[in-house]
């Protein structure tokens, strides 16, 4: 079927095509086949044409999907006022994963600085180029910042995460009549992607689909994803934190494994955004759009477990902001003052309700040697992982 999506400029379309050109090299160079997870990693990271490392857009009304603190800056707040409560615990130091534009880490600061409560260091984990110069331009009056190329030894602080984990590269498994296949991608006659299954690694998919919970009563062509990077991301997470006082949090869309590998989910979660347009088609305009998967949170807070960490709670993104109280910082702006109030208030209720990103997004959060505040136990769904 022929995507009727928005036409991307000239430049555009010649760089994806200078990808697509990358990938299949890299497919040949591996006699036909690549994992779903090699293809995705390319897709979003290959140097200077990825689509996370190009220079296109990501965020935002001109980019390709809004992330919750694109929305309202009291996102960003709220989890500020969580900082400076955990801080007498874990020290003042916050370290944010995959910043985006910086907007999420002006806001936090923001709200710190106007509290007296600034951070000694904010540190930024980003593997972009183009989203770290756009970060230090949005964050040049915080000097408290610094962009780090990979993971320190330890680190005590705060950890956040906001739509890090469903970034990162999945496997794709189907059952058939044998057993498990891995999924991966071939070239077709014609030279295009196309999926293939491959049955003389039914090994490596028999060890793939050990994370699917019941996973042989699931019918035949049931096509999930599983996470084994996110997991190893999880396990380096739990080395950094083992001997420091820390508390991260991971938010972001998905499902514990009971929900997320139940039969009527037969085709995955695979998504892919466009200019605002959601579609399942990895193989359209490679580099130009996201290509994500939902998050299986009970397989990410195992490996936390297995790492060494406390799973410390788990709520949906509502459940979490109530709790932490956005509720109160909204009322900051007085409900009579209609022409501000407004405007946020409908920007929350985007943040909470069922129906938009409150149900849908979860919030895992793990550490060690932490006290988690109980009134953020409300909502706590742990028992659900």
């Amino acid at each position: 079927m022929q995507l009727q999506l928005p036409e991307p400029s000239a430049d555009a379309l010649a760089a994806s095509r200078s990808l697509q050109l990358l990938i299949a090299d890299d497919i040949r160079r591996n006699g036909g086949w690549i994992s779903f997870a090699r293809y995705m990693e390319l897709v979003l990271y290959a140097p200077a044409l990825g689509y996370y490392s190009g220079g296109a857009a990501k965020l935002g009304k001109d980019g390709d999907f809004t992330t919750a603190p694109e929305i309202s800056p009291l996102f960003g707040a709220t989890l500020a006022h969580l900082a400076t409560e955990l801080f007498p615990q874990t020290g003042a130091a916050i370290m944010e994963f995959g910043a985006g534009t910086g907007k999420l880490a002006f806001d936090i600061l923001s709200e710190l600085r106007a509290a007296g409560k600034l951070p000694e260091h904010y540190y930024i984990v980003e593997i972009s180029s183009q989203l770290r110069a756009r970060q230090q331009e949005k964050l040049r009056d915080f000097p408290q910042v610094q962009w780090l190329d990979s993971l320190p030894a330890t680190f005590s602080g705060v950890v956040i995460g906001n739509e890090v984990l469903d970034a990162m590269p999945v496997q794709l498994v189907v059952r058939s009549e044998q057993g498990w296949l891995e999924r991966g991608v071939a070239l077709d006659d014609a030279g295009a992607f196309t999926f293939a299954d491959r049955a003389d690694r039914a090994d490596a998919a028999a060890i793939l689909a050990a994370q699917i919970p019941d996973g042989d009563a699931l019918p035949v062509g049931y096509l999930t994803e599983v996470h084994p990077i996110g997991a190893a991301f999880m396990q380096s997470l739990a080395a950094m934190l083992q001997r420091g006082n820390s508390a991260a949090l991971l938010i972001d869309y998905g499902f514990p494994a009971a929900e997320y590998y139940f039969p009527g989910r037969a085709q995955g979660t695979l998504m892919c955004h466009y200019r605002h347009h959601a579609h399942a088609d990895p193989f359209y305009l490679p580099g130009l759009q996201d290509v994500t998967a939902h998050v299986d949170f009970t397989a990410m807070a195992r490996a936390a477990i297995e790492g060494g960490l406390d799973v410390l709670g788990y709520a949906s993104q509502a459940g979490f902001l109530l709790s932490a109280g956005i509720g109160e910082l909204l009322l900051r702006t007085s409900p009579e003052q209609s022409a501000q109030y407004l405007p946020q208030s409908n920007a929350v209720q985007k943040l909470i309700s069922p129906a938009e990103m409150g149900e849908l997004f979860k919030v895992l959060v793990v550490g060690k040697n932490v006290d988690w505040p109980g009134r953020l136990l409300t909502h706590d769904r742990t028992h659900r992982l």
